[in-house]
């Protein structure tokens, strides 16, 4: 299961990447070029039109934390509390700023469709589904 956890990771690092990467284009047409490295970290940690992808960047830093805990293999239940939380931000209908940005990140770029689909593929079936349900 810690697996499937450092799978989830690298492909919610794919999806965060190419958000980021996005986000920043769109930053820049409206405020020019931006550097690499410490001010673009600071654009994503303090501008409000970064702000909605924090809660992505927190769920892998969560992730991260945990599988730097673990001594070994974590157990299934707290693999699977990941797994949720991922499917419970990625696949929500809401109306938050995340998934509202999800939302237009997915109709504007079809590399961000792609790398949904991976993350999809690896979160499987809710808990209680089985995968032809």
């Amino acid at each position: 299961m810690t697996t499937r956890l450092h799978d989830l990771r690298a492909g919610l690092l794919q999806l965060h990447k190419l958000l980021l990467d996005e986000q920043r284009e769109a930053y820049e047409a409206n405020y020019g070029p931006v550097a690499s490295g410490p001010a673009l970290l600071q654009l994503v940690l303090h501008h409000e039109q970064f702000a909605w992808l924090r809660a992505l960047s927190a769920m892998i830093s969560t992730i991260d934390a945990a599988l730097d805990e673990a001594e070994g293999e974590l157990a299934d239940t707290e693999v699977q509390a990941h797994v949720g939380r991922a499917r419970d931000l990625l696949r929500s209908g809401g109306d938050g700023p995340f998934e509202t940005q999800y939302r237009e990140a997915l109709q504007r770029s079809p590399d961000v469709v792609m790398a949904h689909a991976a993350v999809v593929r690896l979160l499987g079936p809710p808990a209680g589904r089985s995968a032809g349900a």
